[in-house]
């Protein structure tokens, strides 16, 4: 016997380089998983954390809005083609609200600028979902390039468009993808 192994000898072999393999998986998993997994069409659309701005905030994740069609949109007070979009996601909401649209705006403005981004939901007569995440996260979930930025989820939660930048949000042909959706059964 001298230089074989067993059968034995070698299935603890196999056994440890698989366990050590799946545990290096597990670990880059968790330290870069977000490189790992783009997000884009047709991926389930990642789970964030933003909170109201209420007085007391209220914690927010994208599970809250599950079951509905979602207008996820990244933007800061400070962002011009942010400014120039948001008219066209107020008129959306209003007509497509009723039905179930659920917009969700996350602003990424610098921690305390809570009172800004108010003074600017209510300038534009905003209505819809604001949010805030001072820490960026979910830029970073998302793998933004930048603001805006804005994710069309399905009620089945995954993301049927992505847009870089502003959008008409008004325009026939992102309504129809709205009416679209909203007539889809969640699976």
């Amino acid at each position: 016997m001298s230089g074989r192994l067993t059968a034995r000898a070698q299935w603890t072999i196999v056994a440890l380089v698989a366990a050590t393999l799946g545990a290096v998986l597990l670990i880059a998993n968790r330290t870069i998983g977000d490189e790992l997994y783009l997000v884009g069409i047709g991926t389930r659309a990642p789970e964030f954390h933003a909170a109201t701005l209420d007085a007391t905030p209220k914690p927010r994740r994208i599970e809250d809005y599950r079951g509905s069609v979602v207008l996820l949109n990244v933007w800061a007070t400070y962002c011009q083609p942010c400014i120039v979009e948001m008219p066209s996601i107020e008129r959306l909401y209003h007509d497509y609200g009723p039905q179930g649209l659920r917009v969700v705006a996350v602003s990424v403005d610098d921690a305390d600028k809570q009172t800004a981004i108010r003074d600017f939901v209510a300038a534009h007569a905003l209505t819809f979902d604001i949010l805030y995440d001072p820490s960026g996260g979910i830029e970073q979930t998302y793998q933004t390039t930048g603001v805006p930025e804005t994710f069309i989820i399905g009620r089945d939660g995954v993301i049927r468009k992505k847009v870089i930048g502003a959008s008409d949000w008004d325009s026939p042909g992102n309504r129809a993808l709205i009416s679209q959706l909203l007539h889809e059964t969640a699976s």
